[in-house]
């Protein structure tokens, strides 16, 4: 259903693919990585979390430009850290930060 594109004589070199080419491609290529996570329950469907999670910083630093402090960056990863942690074990991330400043920065762990 994909066929490949047609062979002109003119044009020397690798003929090019379409996108959906390349995708097949790429999924016959690397299909143990692809398929992994069938076989092992642990490993995640795609790393979009991880790629969620620099994005934010990547977003913040592109709209100041850059933190002011190395202090400052480090204190805006930690409260993100925090953030993300409560929002992987299910907890609202206001009810975690309410609850960080009342003394019970340990409600994320529970």
């Amino acid at each position: 259903e994909n066929p490949l594109p047609e062979v002109t004589t003119k044009k020397r070199g690798r003929k090019k693919k379409t996108k959906v080419l390349n995708l097949i491609d790429r999924l016959v290529n690397y299909k143990a990585s692809v398929c992994l996570f069938i076989k092992n329950l642990c490993v995640p469907f795609d790393n979009n979390l991880a790629e969620r999670d620099l994005r934010m910083i990547k977003v913040k630093t592109k709209v100041s430009g850059c933190f002011r402090s190395e202090e400052g960056a480090q204190e805006y990863l930690t409260i993100m850290s925090y953030i993300g942690t409560a929002h992987k074990h299910g907890i609202n991330a206001f009810t975690a930060i309410r609850e960080a400043l009342l003394g019970n920065s340990d409600i994320i762990f529970n």
